[in-house]
């Protein structure tokens, strides 16, 4: 982020892109924080907006971390009648970007509202300084204004691409959902802007934590798997091993009154040293491991959302005393129960145990 912008931000530090939150997800090794910035054109799709935004709001949400920051603009600075002609405010004038910020268009109806000359300047100096530029809806409108779509591949809303093509004859957008090329990022709206942004975060941080945030946006990762609105017993695995979603079903239903690891791999109908191989293989972590995290997932989530007591949380999560479950959730989260629940937890949390 500019120095400029950083300024203009005034208050609002990296800790404001953080929210509270029951569900809880760690990322090693984040890295910088990664930057964003939407331009506003009157009309936007106000759906594909917040489906772009979301994502990077619960990325930051589940891992408790900074991994991204968002900007807003406007040609003038002034708010922005949305699709639904609801207003939303912005930080400010659109405004030069650092080259590492990925800048986008958010447009919708009218299309060519996108083609607006601060904006297509905007797209044309952030892409010639080596910035990646995008179009959500039809802010492919600008993308192409700004002579940057001849022969690349692109998409924009279906609905607008008939007058699309009348208006730019030389371009032909696609019917994918989202398209991606070196430093230009085009998508339909709507929900699709939620799959492009995904694939971001699982390029940034992985496939296993995108498809958590996923799980979160209440998106079906592996349908079949689970009838439910989460999916998440495949989805942390990035497996569709039945042996791994078996044990895991099973350790789910069972974090009251722990099931030990015999009697987990006599459950789901495998030997113990099968079961083991599994996990290791899948996911690096001993099967004891993994139900332990789920098992302080489950006690985070208690604590955050609920008025319980440490003992009644700690019994709700299998642990035989308030003093190992303590221990076990600062090893994990690097922040002791109690400063939690009195809504301190905000310390760098610690690696998966």
């Amino acid at each position: 982020m500019r120095k400029a912008d950083a300024a203009a931000e005034g208050s609002r530090g990296l800790a404001a892109f953080i929210p509270a939150g029951a569900a809880y997800q760690p990322v090693d090794d984040p890295g910088p924080t990664r930057d964003y910035a939407f331009i506003l054109v009157p009309g936007f799709t106000f759906l594909a907006f917040a489906s772009a935004v979301e994502p990077l709001r619960i990325a930051n949400q589940l891992s408790q971390q900074p991994l991204y920051r968002w900007r807003v603009m406007s040609a003038d600075g002034a708010p922005v009648a949305s699709s639904s002609s609801i207003p939303v405010g912005v930080d400010g004038p659109i405004a030069a970007q650092d080259k590492e910020t990925r800048l986008f268009v958010c447009a919708g109806n009218p299309a060519m509202a996108a083609a607006a000359v601060a904006v297509v300047g905007a797209v044309q100096r952030h892409h010639r300084f080596g910035g990646t530029v995008g179009g959500i809806c039809t802010g492919a409108v600008a993308l192409a204004s700004a002579g940057l779509l001849a022969g690349k591949r692109f998409t924009l809303h279906w609905e607008n691409q008939v007058a699309f093509a009348e208006a730019f004859p030389d371009l032909t957008p696609t019917t994918a959902r989202y398209e991606a090329e070196p430093r230009l990022v085009t998508c339909g709206g709507g929900a699709a802007a939620t799959d492009m942004m995904l694939s971001f975060i699982a390029a940034d941080h992985g496939a296993t934590f995108a498809a958590i945030v996923s799980d979160m946006c209440l998106r079906t990762v592996m349908p079949g798997v689970e009838p439910g609105q989460r999916s998440s017993t495949a989805a942390l695995m990035a497996s569709r091993n039945p042996v791994l979603i078996a044990c895991v079903k099973l350790m789910n239903l069972h974090i009251e009154n722990p099931l030990s690891m015999d009697d987990l791999a006599e459950a789901a109908g495998y030997s113990r040293r099968h079961m083991e191989r599994l996990f290791r293989d899948a996911i690096g972590k001993t099967p004891g491991e993994f139900y332990r995290s789920l098992r302080l997932d489950r006690g985070r989530n208690l604590l955050a959302a609920t008025d319980m007591t440490l003992l009644e949380v700690a019994t709700a999560c299998g642990f035989d005393s308030v003093s190992h479950f303590s221990k076990s959730f600062r090893a994990r989260f690097g922040v002791a129960p109690t400063q939690l629940k009195q809504g301190i937890g905000r310390a760098r949390p610690a690696a998966r145990s």
